[in-house]
């Protein structure tokens, strides 16, 4: 079962989550249609993603901030419009998806999105409180200033996780240390570790779960570190092979 309680409905889930990292990466297809629906083909039903917005304001499904790196199009999105970009194919084959084209697609999903860029955060919160999808969303970045922002104007119905400098607090509560933690995120989204230090660890996952906080840890692909914190307590994993992940859990006995 999951460790601590959940705060908030998108949590809700009967023991640690399984979160397909950009539906599942490791097949070259990441943040697209096709590959999200092999996700939720293999059982998954929490899926991570992140969003850039067009010049004209479109919210996109992508990662990087240009095309160049995983489609067959070069540009920057942000200086882009979405007649443009919809012609970009991933790997060559796929489409890039709007946002809203996911919710409306997948509805029994919930979404962990990361974002990216500043102009993209209204367009999100606008499409969360038009599709009245509260309960699933959570809302990340690695600013902290930016996702605090979208606490504030989403309120209580949205679900923020921690950007690196609550993540950075949190470290520091765990060692006894004073640190300003906001409270109204929900969970903890971190790395195993960062530049060689340790970031998970019993003390973290105490801190946290003390705190109300769930821990979600990022980007877990071999089976051994995925038992490893699954030992410690974690409350989810976001993973590039989605068929170990399920595999892991089975193992377990706390595949939902």
């Amino acid at each position: 079962m999951t460790t601590t309680p959940a705060r908030h409905p998108y949590l809700d889930h009967p023991g640690p989550i399984a979160f397909a990292h950009r539906g599942g990466a490791a097949d070259g297809l990441e943040n697209t249609a096709a590959q999200f629906r092999r996700a939720a083909e293999a059982g998954y039903r929490y899926m991570e993603t992140d969003v850039h917005a067009t010049a004209d304001g479109k919210l996109v499904a992508f990662h990087d901030a240009t095309l160049d790196r995983v489609t067959d199009g070069t540009g920057h999105i942000a200086d882009l419009y979405w007649k443009d970009v919809r012609h970009a194919r991933v790997a060559g084959v796929e489409p890039v998806p709007l946002f809203e084209e996911l919710l409306e697609t997948f509805p029994e999903v919930r979404w962990n999105v990361d974002v990216k860029a500043e102009a993209a955060l209204h367009p999100l919160l606008n499409l969360i409180a038009r599709t009245r999808a509260w309960d699933r969303v959570c809302v990340g970045s690695f600013s902290e200033p930016r996702v605090a922002r979208a606490q504030r104007l989403g309120g209580p119905r949205l679900a923020t996780s921690y950007g690196t400098g609550g993540v950075l607090g949190l470290r520091l509560r765990s060692w006894g240390l004073p640190a300003a933690l906001r409270r109204s995120a929900v969970a903890a989204q971190v790395p195993e570790s960062q530049s060689g230090v340790p970031v998970v660890d019993h003390r973290f996952v105490r801190a946290a779960h003390a705190r109300g906080l769930q821990v979600h840890v990022w980007t877990v692909n071999e089976p051994e570190r995925m038992h490893r914190l699954l030992d410690l307590g974690v409350d989810g994993i976001m993973t590039d092979h989605i068929d170990t992940l399920r595999e892991v859990l089975q193992e377990r006995g706390t595949w939902v």
